[in-house]
């Protein structure tokens, strides 16, 4: 059996852990506390960069400083066996290639870097090169949907050649991009990834998670024969290269961990299509009420705006509480146009740090905590929850990841808090994780 090597992951929002279990979740990146991640048990651990909310130059600087502490890291630690993520799952939205780029710069000597966007929880798999994501059962090519609009990181390519080419401006031409198809992954790839040097870029085919797991076979044994892989990635390599058995507490059961029975708060910061449509299905439950939070209000306004907002918000938050209901804060869903890319993630800033004075007010005794979006998910952790780590506890739902925080946290020891990505699940998936988590 191919010994395993360690499986370091940076992920730009904490929905990366959504196929895994077990491992550690961290928000910060000191050599110290990477150092706690290399040691750890589990064959994978992520570090939450949160680089999609930033700006590309901050993203690679930040991606730097992480390869800089993770290099001294592993010297520390007298690691050489080691596989590098870096895990994008906005349907390829992000910052590529500047990540992947900067991670090659500190880390350096790959052989190849990895495209392999397949998310089979969610509805995306990789045929012939081509990217698609099934629309009400419709696999629909992703450059023809919502995502590949997107104002900040919108494409015009699902062929994964071609959007390369387009991404990296030409450095990298659709024809020097190397196949692998999915006849190639199931025949058996090995002496292909044998062959690679200089960083080649590779796309990487994938219809099941079957073709995944064979693939990762062949780069696990790749890299046994001292072969040096980057991979720019979804989450179900993950669950192929970990290999990890079936989590403690199935999905089903995942109540177990509410705290004493009480009800909890849901705090949803996505504007994806798909989320306002579980948002509207999840304030037609019983037991929940509605918080809008009119983000549009913070364009009027001086700072003043914002402390007005809080302090309505958590009067009501804390009345519903009372009432034994669940809170749903919710941004408001109209789209804001801004003047350029910039301008609307600077926006995002105020508008999370708003969301993340709503969830330190929150109720002490919420028995769970449930946060929609990616880059929601990941200030929950590290601003609103001050998280360094945060252990994984599982999936409650298909691509929708569990933590728990610990038992000495100041604010909410114990509390298990659920990560639910933007455009993760149908439109009764929100409801769902609600409904097995709420007190009957």
């Amino acid at each position: 059996m191919t010994a395993q090597p360690k499986i370091i992951v940076l992920d730009d929002d904490p929905t990366g852990s959504q196929t895994v279990h077990s491992c550690l979740l961290l928000m910060d990146w000191d050599v110290e506390t990477l150092r706690m991640g290399l040691r750890d048990r589990a064959p994978i651990f992520f570090v939450l960069t949160n680089t999609r909310a930033l700006t590309p130059e901050n993203a690679a600087s930040r991606t730097r400083e992480i390869c800089q502490n993770l290099k001294a890291a592993l010297k520390a630690e007298n690691i050489s066996d080691f596989l590098v993520v870096s895990r994008s799952d906005s349907t390829l939205r992000g910052h590529y290639p500047i990540e992947t780029d900067a991670i090659a710069w500190e880390l350096g000597g790959f052989d190849a870097h990895f495209l392999v966007p397949a998310f089979f929880e969610g509805g995306r798999f990789t045929k012939d090169s081509i990217h698609y994501l099934l629309v009400n059962g419709v696999p629909t090519p992703v450059h023809e949907t919502e995502f590949a609009r997107d104002s900040v990181f919108g494409y015009k390519y699902s062929y994964l050649p071609k959007y390369v080419e387009e991404k990296t401006q030409g450095r990298i031409l659709a024809e020097e991009v190397t196949r692998l198809l999915l006849a190639d992954i199931r025949a058996g790839c090995l002496e292909k990834l044998l062959e690679l040097h200089d960083n080649q870029c590779v796309v990487v085919d994938g219809e099941t998670q079957a073709d995944l797991n064979r693939f990762a076979e062949d780069i696990l044994t790749a890299a046994s024969h001292g072969k040096r892989f980057l991979f720019r990635s979804a989450a179900s390599i993950l669950t192929a290269l970990a290999a990890l058995p079936p989590q403690p507490v199935p999905a089903e059961k995942m109540s177990q961990y509410v705290r004493n029975g009480q009800p909890g708060a849901v705090i949803v910061g996505s504007h994806v299509k798909k989320t306002t449509q579980q948002l509207t299905r999840l304030l037609q439950a019983d037991g929940v009420a509605g918080v809008e939070v009119e983000v549009g209000k913070l364009l009027e306004g001086d700072g003043g705006v914002e402390e007005s907002i809080l302090e309505d918000v958590l009067k009501t938050v804390q009345t519903i509480h009372q009432q034994g209901k669940t809170p749903v804060v919710y941004t408001s869903r109209q789209e804001l146009t801004f003047a350029d890319s910039k301008t609307r993630l600077d926006f995002g800033i105020r508008v999370s740090s708003l969301l993340m004075d709503i969830v330190r007010g929150l109720p002490r005794d919420i028995g769970f905590l449930i946060s929609k979006g990616g880059i929601t998910s990941n200030d929950v952790l590290s601003d609103g929850l001050a998280l360094t780590s945060a252990r994984l506890l599982g999936q409650i739902l298909a691509g929708v990841s569990m933590v728990t925080t610990s038992s000495d946290h100041p604010l909410f020891p114990n509390l298990p808090v659920v990560l639910f990505p933007g455009n993760v699940g149908d439109e009764n998936a929100l409801f769902t994780v609600y409904q097995r988590l709420a007190p009957i």
